[in-house]
C-alpha cells in the first residue's frame, strides 16, 4: 500500500477518525473458528529485521517498514487504507497504522494528536486500547506489543517497534505494570487488571486477556477433562431453543449442535421440536438420527417409523430406516425401505444389502448340515458387511463356538449383545426359521446348559416357546431342557445321600437327552471314582474335556483318577495345566509336587529292575522305533550303514557298553534298510548316535569319540 504525505489538517479530523474506526470494526474481517491457527510454527510476534512483511505497514522489512506482530488489541492492518503517515512540524513522517512506535510515545505531539484521534472513535467492548503511556505486556525480541485475541488484521497485526538499543528479554516475559524497561520511558497505567488467558484460543505469546475479558464466540472450542470437545456458547443456544416457541428455531439449533457432534444436547432440542409439532415427520427423522449417533438403534428405528407413519413419501426416513434395518441384520425389512416407487436406492446400502444376503444364504446353508466352521465364518462376513449390531447374527457365531466346543468364548459373545430395551422385531421377522427374538433365547438356553447353569437355561427355553410357541425345534430343545435338569438335580440328590450307583444312573439319564453336556460327564466321573472305578472316571473325564477342554473340574478328576492307577506321568501332567490355571490354589500345588515325586521314584524303580540282556536291539520300522524310544528310561540308537568303516569301529564299542549298562536300552538303526527311520529322524551322516529320555530327544552325536561316547551314556545313566 503507498505512502500518503497528507498532513492531519489536509485529511481532516472527521475523515480520520472515520478511517480509524472502519479499520476498527472487526465484524467484516471477523476469522471463522476452522480459521485460526492455533499451531503455526512461526512465532506471530516478528520484530524487526525478521523478514516478515505481512503487517499492516505495506512493505517487505527496510529501514522504513514497521515490524509485523501478533494480533493486537485494537490493531489495524488488514484494510487498505488502515496505515497512515502524518506529517510532523519537523518534516518527519509519524505512522498511525493503529500501533504506536517506540519513539513516537514520547512525542509530545504524537501524543497529542493520538489523544484528539482518540476523543472522536466510539471503541467497541473488548477491543479499548492500551493506554500509551507505561511499558508494554508482552516483549518480544526488539519489539513490545500488547496482545490478545481483539485483533481484526488480515495477515497479523500490527507492532510497536522499539528502540534496537533495548534491554533483549525472551519472548512471551510478562512485564510487570509500572516497571520500566527503558530509561526515559514513563510507566503507563491501565484501568483494566491484565490477566493470563484459559489456554484454549490464540492470543500471541504469553496468551494474554485484557481486563480479564471473557470469550463469547461460540465457534471456539474448548475440551475438558473427558476430552470432549465443548463449543463455547452451546449451553446458551440450548437454553435460548429450548425457550423458544418456533419449532423450525428448535429444529435448525439442534442441527448445529448435531453437527459439531453434540448429540445429546441435539436430541433434546428435537424432543422439544416434536413436543411443539408432534406431527412434523422431519423432526422425527432429525431425532433418529440423533438416537443412531449415540448408539440407540431400536429407538431410532422407531422414530424412522413413526416419521414413515406420519409421511409415507418422505424419502429420507425410508432411507435411515432401512440403512438401519441392515445394521440389524434384517435384510426384508431393509428392502421394503430401499426400494421406494419413483426413488433410486442408494448405491452403497445396495451394496451393503446384497453382500449381507450372500453371506446369510450361506450361514443358513452351512447349519443346515452342521458345518460349523463355514457358519462361524459365513456369520463373521455378514456382521463385516455391515450387520454389525445383529442380534441374531451374534446368536448364530455363538451357537457355531458352542458346537465347535468352544463354550467360554460362546457365551462371551453372547454377553457383547446390544441391550434393546422395549423393542423387539416384528413376529414377521424370522431367522432361520424362527422369530428372529426367539432364536437369540434358543441358543442362549443352549449355551447356559452346557456351562451347567440349567435353571437359567430352563427360563430361557420357555420364554422362547412362549413366543414362537409353534415351532418344532424350539419345542424339542424346551422339553430336553426339562428333562435334563430333572434329572441333573435327581442326581445330585442322590449323589448328596451317598447314593452313588443310582446318581451314575441318574446323570447318565441326562446324558441320553443332551449328549454334549460336560457337567453330566463330570458329575458321573466322581460317582465313579466313589465307587472305586478310575477307569470309567478317567473315561467320562476324557469326554467332559473334549467337548470343555479348559473344565478344571474334570482335569482335577482325571489327574486324581490317573494317579489311583499309578499313571503319575498323566496325573503330573494335568497337575501342571491345573497350577498354571489355578496359581494360587495350595491343594493343587501340593497335589502336583507329590505326584512328580511318585513319578520319580517309579522311574527309579522301573530303571533298575529293567534288564536288556546285553544285547544291541535292531530296529526297522517306524512304529517299532517310535515304541522303542518311548518306553520310560534312557534310550541309546546307533543310526548305521553296514559297509561304513566307521561304524565297523564303533559297533563293538555299542556291544560294551550295553553289557556296562544294563538299565539303559541300546538300539540299532541300518540307515539303508530302513530309510522311513532315517528319514523320520533326519539323519544325514552315519555313525550318528541320538539319547532319548523318557521319549524326549536329550542328546545328538555325529561321529563322536570313543571317549565321548561313553562319557554321555554315563551322564545320561545316572
Amino acid at each position: 500500500m503507498p505512502y500518503t504525505s497528507k498532513s492531519i489538517q489536509e485529511m481532516g479530523i472527521d475523515s480520520l477518525s472515520d478511517r480509524v474506526r472502519d479499520t476498527l470494526s472487526c465484524e467484516s474481517n471477523k476469522p471463522d473458528f476452522r480459521e485460526l491457527d492455533l499451531g503455526s510454527p512461526v512465532s506471530p510476534l516478528m520484530t524487526r529485521g525478521s523478514g516478515g512483511g505481512g503487517g499492516g505497514s505495506g512493505g517487505g522489512g527496510g529501514p522504513a517498514a514497521m515490524s509485523s506482530s501478533s494480533s493486537s488489541s485494537g490493531s489495524v492492518s488488514g484494510k487498505t487504507g488502515g496505515t497512515h503517515l502524518v506529517k510532523r512540524p519537523d518534516g518527519s513522517l509519524n505512522n498511525y497504522s493503529g500501533e504506536l512506535s517506540a519513539s513516537s510515545e514520547t512525542s509530545p505531539y504524537a501524543s497529542e494528536t493520538l489523544r484528539s484521534v482518540a476523543g472522536t472513535r466510539n471503541s467497541r467492548p473488548g477491543h479499548r486500547r492500551s493506554s500509551s503511556a507505561g511499558p508494554p505486556l508482552i516483549y518480544s525480541g526488539a519489539s513490545f506489543v500488547s496482545s490478545s485475541n481483539g485483533g481484526c488484521s488480515g495477515g497479523g497485526a500490527s507492532s510497536i517497534s522499539s528502540n534496537p538499543n533495548a534491554n533483549v528479554l525472551p519472548s512471551g516475559n510478562i512485564c510487570p505494570s509500572g516497571k520500566i524497561l527503558k530509561a526515559g520511558m514513563p510507566c503507563r497505567s491501565s484501568g483494566r487488571s491484565d490477566v493470563l488467558g484459559s489456554g484454549t484460543g490464540h492470543y500471541g505469546h504469553g496468551s494474554i486477556m485484557r481486563g480479564g475479558a471473557k470469550l463469547s464466540s461460540p465457534r471456539i472450542a474448548d475440551v475438558n477433562m473427558t476430552g470432549n470437545i465443548q463449543f463455547a456458547g452451546e449451553s446458551v443456544m440450548v437454553k435460548r431453543a429450548m425457550g423458544s416457541s418456533d419449532p423450525e428455531e428448535v429444529k435448525k439449533a439442534g442441527n448445529e449442535l448435531y453437527r459439531r457432534g453434540s448429540f445429546t444436547e441435539a436430541l433434546s432440542l428435537y424432543d422439544r421440536a416434536i413436543s411443539l409439532s408432534p406431527d412434523n415427520a422431519a423432526y422425527r427423522s432429525n431425532r433418529a438420527a440423533a438416537l443412531t449417533a449415540l448408539g440407540k438403534l431400536a429407538e431410532a428405528v422407531k422414530e424412522c417409523e413413526e416419521a414413515v407413519r406420519l409421511d409415507p413419501g418422505y424419502g429420507r426416513a425410508h432411507q435411515r430406516l432401512a440403512s438401519l434395518y441392515l445394521r440389524l441384520g434384517q435384510v426384508e425389512n431393509a428392502r421394503r425401505h430401499l426400494f421406494l416407487p419413483g426413488q433410486p436406492p442408494d448405491p452403497s446400502e445396495l451394496q451393503k444389502l446384497l453382500s449381507l444376503e450372500k453371506h446369510l444364504n450361506r450361514c443358513v446353508d452351512a447349519r443346515k448340515i452342521g458345518d460349523w466352521k463355514s457358519a462361524l465364518r459365513e456369520c463373521d462376513a455378514a456382521i463385516a458387511a455391515g450387520a454389525d449390531s445383529s442380534p441374531q447374527l451374534i446368536s448364530c457365531r455363538a451357537e457355531a463356538l458352542l458346537k465347535l466346543h468352544q463354550i467360554e468364548d460362546a457365551d462371551s459373545c453372547l454377553s457383547s449383545i446390544p441391550k434393546f430395551e422395549h423393542y423387539s422385531p416384528s413376529c414377521s421377522t424370522k431367522f432361520f426359521g424362527m422369530i428372529a427374538e426367539t432364536y437369540v433365547l434358543y441358543v442362549r438356553a443352549q449355551v447356559e446348559m452346557a456351562l451347567g447353569r440349567f435353571e437359567n437355561a430352563v427360563a430361557a427355553a420357555e420364554k422362547a416357546g412362549l413366543i414362537d410357541y409353534s415351532n418344532v425345534e424350539v419345542g424339542k430343545l424346551l422339553n430336553n431342557v426339562k428333562l435334563v435338569a430333572r434329572v441333573r438335580a435327581r442326581g445330585n440328590e442322590l449323589f448328596s445321600s451317598g447314593r452313588f450307583s443310582e446318581a451314575c444312573s441318574a446323570y447318565g439319564e441326562g446324558l441320553k437327552y443332551d449328549t454334549s453336556n460336560s457337567v453330566l460327564y463330570c458329575n458321573r466321573a466322581v460317582c465313579w471314582s466313589k465307587l472305586g472305578l478310575w477307569e470309567k472316571s478317567v473315561e467320562d473325564c476324557n469326554h467332559a474335556l473334549k467337548i470343555q477342554p479348559n473344565y478344571t473340574k474334570a482335569l482335577l478328576r482325571r489327574a486324581v483318577s490317573n494317579g489311583k492307577l499309578g499313571r503319575w506321568a498323566e496325573a503330573v501332567k494335568d497337575y501342571e495345566v491345573l497350577r498354571r490355571e489355578l496359581p494360587g490354589d495350595i491343594e493343587v500345588a501340593e497335589s502336583l509336587s507329590q505326584a512328580q515325586a511318585a513319578l520319580s521314584k517309579s522311574w527309579e524303580e522301573e530303571t533298575h529292575s529293567v534288564k536288556f540282556g546285553g544285547e544291541v536291539e535292531e530296529v526297522s520300522g517306524v512304529d517299532q522305533f517310535k515304541a522303542a524310544i518311548s518306553s520310560p528310561g534312557v534310550s541309546v540308537v546307533h543310526f548305521k550303514v553296514a559297509s561304513n568303516y566307521q561304524c565297523g569301529q564303533v559297533s563293538p564299542i555299542m556291544d560294551k557298553l550295553c553289557v556296562q549298562y544294563p538299565s539303559i536300552k541300546f538300539l540299532k538303526v541300518d540307515v539303508e534298510e530302513s530309510p522311513a527311520v532315517a528319514k523320520a529322524e533326519s539323519i544325514k551322516s552315519v555313525p550318528t548316535f541320538k539319547i532319548y529320555k523318557n521319549g524326549g530327544k536329550v542328546n545328538e552325536m555325529i561321529c563322536p569319540s570313543h571317549q565321548y561316547l561313553e562319557y554321555s551314556v554315563r551322564y545320561y545313566s545316572l
